[in-house]
């Protein structure tokens, strides 16, 4: 029976692999294997590879100075850090708000086999996502250090180690995410807060990572000597790699324990949790003055009900928002220090070069938003709903622009303002700076739902398939990033000899036009479109 959950749950995971949702129709052998083997070049190849070249430049070094146990202990926190990120929403979402739970709680079927494939499909999660990064350095260990029995073996017992700690940090983070959910009204927005956590954590790490590593180059003795003393778990963890019999044996041990204790809470735990329906509150009559609002209004609300009930929609497709005004406000708070290294650079053109520059920037970061590339597509199979209120189409249709144009075009406006204060141009190329970029939003939310008027997805089963599974969400992303880089480019072969403010007002008025011929398609032949899609 576990078998058999499993295995239905390792499907539900890579369906998109297996099915076509727009087709409505299995894929083929070919189309599936091709899938896998996509995806396993870039975890692999990529995600992997980064991490080949971490303990390529820091194993020798750590080795030759007898610390070949903080070589370790740094991959395995690695390893740790990134297989929870990648499983534990897995975990929320597999153990606790599954779809099929009720279905599967009605049936003769045991609990302890429901919950056990459920962790081990989490398991497997994380064992991919934890193993990507321990995998390459222990191999690369074995290869460039020792290929002794004991390292052999206390490498293999240290990814089962991290990949089961990894388990079990999942599920107490999925379990604490679950309680405090079901405790919310907005839970949606939980999720998005605890995603942007990781996001700034990882990147922030990534950023630093050079730093960080010269500094512990550079610091072995003492480094060594902090974590021998006050985290000496870390330093078994570090030991049980280099194949010390005795950190194996004490590791596995506590971590099994770990393990057990967390089964065992999870299984005392989970049918409560699985099927609670969360805090209601009792309602009560109160009367009040109900202004009314026009069809238009109550599109644009609408619209914007769906966006924040989707954590998927909004983290997907309204990235830009938060990190637009992080841009600005790194470089209002940074201009002191990096103003005068690029006008020493650029000499007399620096103020010029540097509008242009940012104001790509700004276009490049705003190309991260595109909720009108889905917005039709997520109507599914209800969109017959909209179509039948006494709305015109290009209502609908106007409404969808206006969520992509409020939700970027404030923070791009406000961003703006920011590196006008950081860089302080001339008059005439400050005012651009703030005009361009706004007109890129304008520009790019019509080509998004240009694009998935062409080419919608109304038959799909899971709402990431049209959020981040089509091509024409990629190509929109594309066409956003190619844009921002033209801007950048053309100016080092025409707009050094036009002047920054000729030049960017050349793309202003490009942007602008073409924005003029998207709107009358969307409202002519983009409205007819509407109506014939229902």
């Amino acid at each position: 029976m576990v078998n058999v959950l499993l295995k239905k749950q390792l499907f539900e995971i890579f369906r998109s692999y297996f099915y076509d949702a727009k087709k409505n129709r299995p894929r083929s052998r070919a189309s599936t294997i091709l899938f896998f083997v996509l995806y396993a070049v870039l975890m692999i190849g990529f995600v992997g590879g980064m991490f080949v070249l971490l303990a390529w430049s820091i194993c020798q070094p750590l080795v030759a100075s007898g610390m070949g146990w903080l070589y370790f202990t740094l991959f395995a926190g690695l390893a740790i850090l990134l297989g929870v990120f990648g499983s534990v929403f897995n975990t929320f979402s597999s153990l606790y708000q599954a779809k099929d739970n009720d279905l599967l709680l009605s049936m003769p079927i045991p609990i302890r086999a429901i919950l056990a494939s459920r962790l081990l499909g989490v398991y497997l999660m994380g064992l991919m996502f934890s193993g990507v990064v321990l995998l390459p350095a222990v191999i690369f260990y074995w290869c460039a250090a020792d290929a002794s029995p004991s390292a052999i073996a206390g490498g293999v017992m240290l990814v089962l180690a991290v990949s089961l700690f990894v388990l079990v940090l999942s599920c107490v983070l999925g379990w604490v995410v679950a309680k405090i959910s079901a405790k919310l009204k907005r839970k949606n927005f939980l999720t998005v807060f605890i995603a942007l956590v990781f996001f700034g954590l990882y990147y922030m790490v990534c950023f630093r990572a050079s730093d960080l590593l010269n500094e512990l180059l550079a610091n072995l003795t003492a480094v060594g000597d902090a974590v021998r003393g006050a985290a000496y778990p870390l330093y078994l963890l570090g030991r049980m790699g280099e194949g010390d019999w005795l950190a194996i044996a004490f590791v596995m041990a506590v971590t099994l324990a770990l393990c057990a204790l967390t089964y065992l809470v999870l299984s005392r735990t989970f049918i409560g949790i699985a099927t609670a329906s969360g805090t209601t509150a009792k309602a009560e009559y109160r009367e009040k003055a109900v202004k009314a609002a026009g069809a238009s209004s109550a599109l644009l609300r609408k619209e914007f009900g769906r966006f924040t009930s989707s954590p998927n929609y909004m983290l997907n497709c309204a990235l830009g928002t938060v990190m637009l005004p992080i841009m600005g406000v790194l470089l209002l708070v940074k201009a002191g220090g990096l103003l005068p290294v690029v006008y020493e650079i650029a000499g007399g053109e620096a103020p010029g070069f540097l509008a242009v520059m940012l104001c790509a920037a700004l276009c490049l970061i705003g190309s991260m938003n595109d909720m009108t590339a889905s917005s039709v597509s997520l109507e599914g199979k209800n969109l017959w709903l909209a179509q039948s209120l006494p709305v015109t189409a290009w209502q609908l249709l106007r409404a969808k622009l206006l969520v992509q144009l409020l939700v970027t075009g404030i923070p791009m406006a406000v961003t703006s303002v920011l590196v006008l204060l950081a860089i302080r141009p001339a008059l005439q190329e400050a005012v651009l700076l703030v005009v361009l970029p706004l007109l890129f939003v304008w520009l790019s939310a019509e080509f998004g739902l240009l694009m998935d008027l062409k080419r919608p997805n109304l038959v799909w089963t899971n709402e990431i398939t049209v959020i981040k599974q089509r091509i024409t969400v990629l190509l929109v992303m594309l066409a956003g990033w190619l844009y921002a880089a033209a801007i950048a480019a053309l100016y080092f072969v025409v707009g050094a000899d036009m002047g920054a403010a000729w030049y960017l007002l050349a793309w202003s008025v490009l942007t602008a036009a073409l924005a003029v011929l998207l709107r009358r398609w969307l409202r002519r032949s983009g409205s007819r479109l509407l109506g014939r899609l229902a």
